[in-house]
């Protein structure tokens, strides 16, 4: 009698043993697959994500890769989504180029793979997380900053993309919050411009003949301030610029002194989390629905230290 209970233990043991083994093959014998996708892999703020989310598949043992479409635009990431679907992912984590690209990013959803959106929000309901900047916060920072190198009843002009992206309308909105507290005026707004920096450039180059008593220029990309930099020498101008994303070129102008400072995100680390988020959400862990990854002010004291750290990351 106690052999036959023990050989039922045995056997009840076995099958849940064969159970939990069946639910976390996957995850303990198979790497999880994720699927990383960005705006481009042109430009060194994804570089740097990429480089980011590469370290996180390497740390997390993530079977991973990092893409981009063709074209930056809706429907080439659309076509690009497509594509992934088909390969049937544990997760997908991607930067979508604006609430366009929501319907197929629903189609994951409907498959039971969790999404998690990376640098750019969407109030999309059925997202897993949002990983990245406080837009609204990095406008005020900037805001503050710039504010901080001026005199109250100064003139500003604010350089922007498309106002109604979460990322440059945020980013406005908060700049705005913080020269407005700080009494500084907007003598004009640009707004709508491509992210490049030469016709940024062009575009400044009119402002500063028809608004020449403006004392600072917030721009709310770093190539976009590039682009404004540039048309400051050519007016033989200093006066101080903020961008946002910490590329190379804008620490190099702070570290060699010809800016004070300006506000960053931070890509690099943008790309890991997002890869680490991944593998809890994939181990059945619950996340936050918004996860910040933080602005930092760079200036001489520290330009050098993350320049180094960049230069590094791109080689």
């Amino acid at each position: 009698m106690l052999r036959s209970r023990f050989v039922f233990l045995i056997i009840i043991l076995t099958f849940f043993a064969i159970l939990i083994g069946v639910k976390f093959y996957p995850l303990v014998n198979n790497n999880p697959t994720t699927v990383v996708v960005v705006k481009d892999l042109d430009t060194q703020y994804w570089e740097l994500v990429k480089a980011g989310a590469e370290k996180g598949f390497r740390d997390f043992g993530i079977k991973g890769k990092v893409v981009a479409p063709r074209y930056e635009d809706v429907e080439s990431q659309k076509e690009l989504l497509k594509s992934i679907l088909n390969e049937n992912p544990d997760l997908l984590i991607v930067s979508p180029l604006n609430s366009e690209v929501v319907p197929a990013l629903e189609k994951f959803n409907v498959n039971n793979i969790p999404v998690l959106l990376l640098d750019t929000d969407d109030a999309w309901e059925n997202k897993t997380a949002y990983i990245g900047t406080n837009n609204i916060d990095l406008g005020k920072m900037g805001g503050m900053f710039l504010a901080s190198q001026l005199q109250p009843g100064n003139e500003v002009v604010l350089i922007a993309g498309d106002i109604n992206h979460p990322i440059s309308g945020d980013r406005v909105k908060g700049a705005k919050h913080s020269l407005k507290a700080a009494d500084i005026k907007i003598a004009t707004e640009a707004f709508d411009l491509p992210n490049e920096s030469k016709h940024v450039k062009d575009v400044m180059d009119k402002i500063l003949l028809d608004y020449p008593q403006i004392k600072g220029v917030f721009a709310d990309t770093d190539l976009k301030a590039l682009g404004v930099i540039e048309a400051l020498g050519e007016h033989n101008l200093n006066i101080p610029v903020i961008g946002a994303d910490g590329i190379n070129e804008m620490i190099e102008l702070i570290e060699e002194g010809h800016l004070s400072g300006t506000v960053a995100q931070n890509p690099y680390d943008m790309g890991y989390i997002s890869v680490e988020v991944a593998m809890k959400v994939l181990s059945g862990e619950t996340v936050e629905r918004n996860i910040d990854t933080g602005v930092d002010i760079i200036v001489k004291g520290n330009a050098t230290q993350r320049l180094a750290f960049q230069r590094e990351l791109l080689r």
